[in-house]
């Protein structure tokens, strides 16, 4: 213990003495240093975001002869409280708030601060090592008419500090590329949302149009059953035929095998609201309800697609933050055409127990360049492919707007047409209500037979059916014209990326400093709203 005591003493004496050569050098290492970078270059091109020309002066099929002072005032980014319903609201709440994919956005999220954090670091000295050992010597040499034995310990103790300068934007393109990968998990966890309260939102109006459907066919069931016990009536007492009896038998058994359908159906409807919810099958409070009222929206409402709302899609966004991953990756493959210039230094004392034997200290400063010369090949190749992988993204930042243009045209021209489409259906539904009514009562004056009671049920059926498809159908179109519209989403805070529940797991398991609660950076501040 005394030994290794005195061998602290002479490390700090040599630290000492070491320290005031450092300080000496001190003012010409700085002087070099800031030389150094004030001479750094970046290398590569600068990000410019791909510009879709065509679309300024775009608009749907479906509003080409509206004019831009028609403009709605809803908030795309909570557009399903255009419906009104607070079951439904609700369900959309719960569910970001539950689900586990967009759990699994907000997760890659932090993911990428990580990543973000390790480019950042290469800003630093790459290179930090503490080193130190400890050796135990024996010697013995045999031989002749002496043997000598010498035993004795060594210590070594260093520090290396290596600094590749970022002369040529190296590690500041890495730090771009990282910075715009941060910023498109953002965008993907914002698209996820978009996803979301579409999915939500069509699965709930499914199931009230299921819910709708089989309300219907029991009712119809009911009415057919009638007809059925009259016919069988009749034919008992001999003033009916058995075609009649067979035919109404037919229609209502028929009516009857619809419904085990369609309660499958609401089953697995109820079974995928209960997964974007993150909860098990099982019933669902909310929808428990014996009638509803549907929402009551004219298509009028939808007079002006704001078209620039396409390049604020979560989904174009994440591809355009890619471009700008990608276009760094340029500059990263071209700083290797230059020498990487670094600074480097160490600081060593070795000693030993021997007596009478002296410690060694070592100081090492200075500059050094690696450079590959003779392996341009390789790295003008590797730019090609960076460009290349930079282009495919632009087309394919092209392409999504292409799409996204496309989704808005047939949802916003579907919404037109089925609008159009319910007003038949809905007029034509009150024509096939009337007409029962008139076959009953010519049935019963005797005025006609029974078959064209059964038709006139049958088609008061078929639609009432319709008129609930097509219900649904308007209602899938106002759904599709919002997501691709891009709305749904709105900035989430730390707190509602993830839950504390699953952060306080993270933190038992991993120290993950600040990076769960610092908050969100947003790379934009539009909000996806109309313009009143």
């Amino acid at each position: 213990m005394i030994l290794f005591k005195s061998y602290l003493v002479k490390l700090r004496v040599a630290t000492f003495c070491y320290s005031m050569v450092i300080g000496r050098l001190q003012v010409l290492m700085i002087s070099f240093c800031l030389l150094m970078l004030s001479a750094c270059t970046v290398v590569g091109p600068d990000y410019e975001e791909p510009v879709v020309e065509w679309l300024q002066d775009w608009q749907p099929s479906a509003y080409q002869q509206t004019t831009q002072e028609e403009k709605t005032h809803s908030d795309i980014r909570f557009w399903w409280h255009l419906f009104n319903d607070p079951v439904l609201n609700q369900l959309i709440e719960e569910a970001k708030r539950e689900n586990h994919s967009l759990r699994i956005a907000g997760l890659r999220i932090f993911e990428s601060r990580a990543f973000l954090g390790i480019a950042n670091s290469s800003l630093y000295p790459q290179l930090q090592q503490v080193k130190g050992s400890s050796s135990y010597v024996n010697n013995q040499a045999h031989g002749g008419n002496t043997e000598k034995s010498q035993t004795f310990t060594s210590y070594q103790a260093g520090f290396n500090v290596g600094w590749e300068l970022d002369f040529w934007g190296r590690f500041q393109r890495g730090i771009e590329s990282a910075d715009a990968a941060y910023f498109a998990s953002i965008t993907n966890q914002q698209d996820a949302q978009v996803l979301l309260t579409a999915q939500m939102a069509s699965a709930y109006f499914s199931y009230r149009t299921t819910q709708a459907r089989i309300s219907i066919a029991h009712e119809n069931a009911k009415i057919q059953q009638r007809s059925y016990e009259i016919t069988t009536n009749l034919f008992k007492s001999g003033e009916g035929s058995e075609l009649d009896l067979q035919q109404a038998k037919t229609q209502y058994l028929a009516t009857l095998s619809t419904i085990p359908e369609l309660e499958i159906a609401l089953l697995q409807i109820r079974n995928a609201i209960a997964v974007l919810l993150s909860k098990q099958p099982d019933v669902i409070e909310q929808l428990a309800i014996s009638a509803y009222q549907w929402p009551v929206i004219s298509a009028q409402y939808f007079q002006y697609i704001p078209a620039n709302l396409l390049t604020r899609r979560p989904d174009i966004r994440t591809a355009a933050w890619q471009v700008a991953a990608q276009s760094a990756q340029i500059g990263v493959a071209e700083a290797d055409y230059y020498p990487a210039i670094s600074l480097f230094g160490s600081i060593g004392w070795s000693g030993n127990d021997i007596s009478g034997a002296s410690d060694i200290g070592s100081l090492v400063l200075g500059p050094a360049f690696t450079w590959n010369v003779l392996d341009y090949d390789r790295i003008e190749n590797n730019v090609r492919i960076q460009d290349s992988r930079l282009q495919q993204l632009i087309e394919q930042y092209q392409n999504l707007v292409l799409q996204a243009a496309k989704e808005v045209d047939d949802a916003s021209y579907s919404l037109l047409k089925t609008s159009e489409q319910k007003l038949l259906v809905d007029e034509s539904l009150k024509a096939s209500q009337r007409a029962l009514a008139l076959a009953n009562i010519r049935y019963r004056e005797g005025y006609s037979d029974f078959q064209r009671v059964l038709d006139a049920q049958r088609a008061m059926f078929s639609q009432a059916d319709r008129q609930l498809v097509t219900q649904d159908s308007y209602i899938s179109s106002i759904i599709g014209l919002y997501k691709s519209m891009g709305g749904g989403w709105s900035e989430m805070s730390v707190d509602e990326l993830i839950s504390s529940q699953v952060k306080e797991t993270m933190q038992k398991r991993t120290d993950w400093g600040d990076l769960l609660t610092a908050p969100v950076l947003f790379p934009e501040k539009e909000v996806l709203q109309h313009e009143q």
